[in-house]
């Protein structure tokens, strides 16, 4: 019985350590999710010029941002946040949970094929991404109240260089 339980929890690791590896490091030219399109009819928006529009409007729908990475998701890849001018964290999540980012990603500018609003997130959300991003204890007590943010829900993610 000894040696089932210890087979079965060699396996269910192997298994958790190859879904880690499955996600191909971010090379020019790498996409993730549906990828973006070469279709020139599409607007490309600096996440600046976001930030501006949703300051005039509640949504931007099937938008392509280029933007560097400022953050990764050191869990899994699950989210990241892109770099601005305007101080506002602009959070970046993958549609559907479908697909993540390599922490290589960190730093290289990407193409996103997304859909932008502005929201108020939450202390406890905010928590939980610091978190995730592995803030120390005193970081993550820090966090007292909302903040307003811009949140992109990527389709489909290009890396540029």
């Amino acid at each position: 019985m000894k040696k089932a339980i210890l087979l079965l929890a060699f396996v269910i690791a192997q298994f958790s350590f190859a879904q880690k590896s499955e996600i191909p490091e971010a090379t020019p030219g790498m996409e993730y999710g549906r990828g973006v399109s070469e279709d020139k009819t599409f607007n490309v928006y600096t996440t600046n010029k976001v930030i501006e529009e949703l300051n005039k409007q509640k949504e931007l729908k099937d938008i392509v941002i280029q933007a560097k990475v400022s953050g990764v998701c050191e869990k899994k890849g699950c989210w990241l946040t892109l770099e601005n001018d305007k101080n506002m964290t602009v959070f970046v999540k993958m549609e559907d949970y479908a697909f993540f980012l390599p922490m290589s990603a960190l730093g290289k500018t990407i193409l996103l094929h997304a859909d932008a609003s502005k929201k108020t997130t939450s202390v406890e959300e905010l928590k939980h991404y610091a978190e995730d991003a592995k803030k120390t204890a005193e970081e993550i007590a820090k966090i007292t109240e909302p903040k307003t943010e811009i949140r992109v829900l990527a389709k489909g993610i290009k890396v540029i260089n």
